[in-house]
């Protein structure tokens, strides 16, 4: 995917902080940027995906030092505008790929990708090397952390494939997932208010926390601890998401 293709670019900078859901909510970006704050413990932090901000800068007022990697440059933007964006280092491209530099200040400690943003890579192969990318920026002993929902197909009846997620006089959301591929994309129409409509299309690809696990293995990684959400409730059949923390082994 490329910043070209516009499934990130102005329109959803723009609105992206107006979003209404739970993970926008003040408590818990909070209870999110403690988490991290804690497993960075005392060193740098790399975000993939860092967006607008949402959580670095909360966990830079922690007093860790935030680095992001980012493709699009209109996200990048409104981090900037906001304050204490302008001192949050960001570079620019595809987090499976993307390499931060690290020869001034060292590898990171904590490396995370929150809010289902694995699954914008929408294939295994760049997923897997999403691992392997983390994997060579943290240091032995460093953490790395996904926030991801668990696959909803026991929402889907036999011979169904959609699963609508948003529904309102403004508009409406839903998934069409491909059981085959893997493939979760979804579906965005908006009603304007002088009643036009837009739609956007975006490609997902979910993953099951068990083959998370294994792409961690490839890279070298282990896993350390798996919670139902930011307050490390029990992960548990009926969890809706998971918090994963995978570990670099130390030496």
């Amino acid at each position: 995917m490329t910043d070209e293709d516009g499934y990130f670019g102005e329109h959803a900078a723009e609105h992206y902080d107006q979003d209404s859901g739970a993970e926008f909510q003040p408590d818990v970006i909070e209870l999110t940027a403690d988490l991290l704050a804690g497993l960075a413990a005392g060193g740098r932090a790399l975000e993939l995906g860092i967006g607008t901000g949402r959580i670095a800068l909360p966990l830079a007022r922690r007093g860790v030092p935030v680095h992001g990697i980012e493709l699009s440059r209109a996200m990048v933007a409104r981090l900037r505008a906001k304050p204490g964006g302008e001192r949050i280092g960001v570079s620019i491209g595809d987090f499976a790929t993307t390499r931060a530099d690290t020869t001034a200040d060292g590898p990171f400690s904590l490396a995370y990708l929150v809010f289902n943003t694995i699954m914008n890579l929408a294939d295994q192969d760049a997923q897997v090397a999403c691992f392997r990318n983390v994997a060579e920026h943290l240091a032995p002993g460093g953490c790395f952390v996904i926030e991801v929902m668990v696959p909803e197909l026991r929402r889907i009846p036999a011979g169904q494939n959609i699963v609508p997620f948003r529904t309102g006089p403004t508009g409406w959301a839903y998934t069409v997932y491909d059981t085959v591929t893997q493939d979760a994309t979804c579906h965005y129409i908006d009603i304007a208010e002088d009643g036009r409509a837009s739609a956007r299309t975006v490609p997902f690809r979910y993953v099951w926390p068990a083959e998370l696990d294994l792409m961690a293995r490839l890279a070298g990684l282990r896993l350390r601890d798996r919670w139902g959400g930011w307050a490390r409730e029990p992960f548990t059949e009926d969890s809706a998401r998971h918090v994963s923390v995978w570990e670099k082994p130390a030496g």
